[in-house]
């Protein structure tokens, strides 16, 4: 599985956006001179993300984006589903049609790891993203063990943006 830029702009661009909208609503324009993201790839993410209800607009002087919900409610997976970011390790899609219309020998493998990143990337918070890049934090993240193996420790390297 790889995540493909527009998953991981999407996010940054959602962080950039939840560090800065209590001084009012943001600009694209300011995110993209921030992150260094062109500004018509922000324009089409944030049609989709305001699509989906996770950011509204505000037109006119003084306008931009906020966000529709609480950073607390608003989970990386949906950020990234609603960005048409496929999270799929298989070959197939899912469909289990891998090989010669049946599934592979490691179909199940595939299958299971999705699962796993998925429910992972909806454990995970804007506001856990925020609070991180506030403090200048590095985010250790625990995966869970599988039975019978033992627990593993990943670190999570944050880049902090400039403000």
């Amino acid at each position: 599985m790889r995540l493909t830029t527009k998953g991981r702009f999407a996010v940054t661009a959602m962080i950039d956006l939840a560090l800065r909208q209590h001084a009012g609503p943001v600009t694209l324009a300011g995110i993209s001179e921030r992150q260094r993201i062109s500004l018509s790839y922000l324009e089409q993410l944030f049609g989709k993300l305001r699509r989906h209800k996770l950011v509204a607009s505000v037109r006119g002087p003084g306008g931009g984006y906020c966000l529709a919900r609480p950073m607390g409610g608003v989970s990386v997976a949906e950020i990234i589903q609603a960005v048409d970011e496929p999270l799929d390790a298989t070959n197939c899609g899912g469909k289990g049609n891998c090989h010669d219309d049946n599934p592979c020998m490691t179909h199940n493998l595939w299958t299971s790891l999705n699962a796993h990143i998925i429910e992972y990337l909806k454990s995970v918070t804007l506001e856990q993203l925020v609070r991180e890049q506030q403090n200048g934090e590095f985010q250790t993240i625990s995966i869970e063990a599988i039975p019978g193996r033992r627990q593993r420790v990943v670190p999570v390297v944050a880049v902090a943006s400039a403000a």
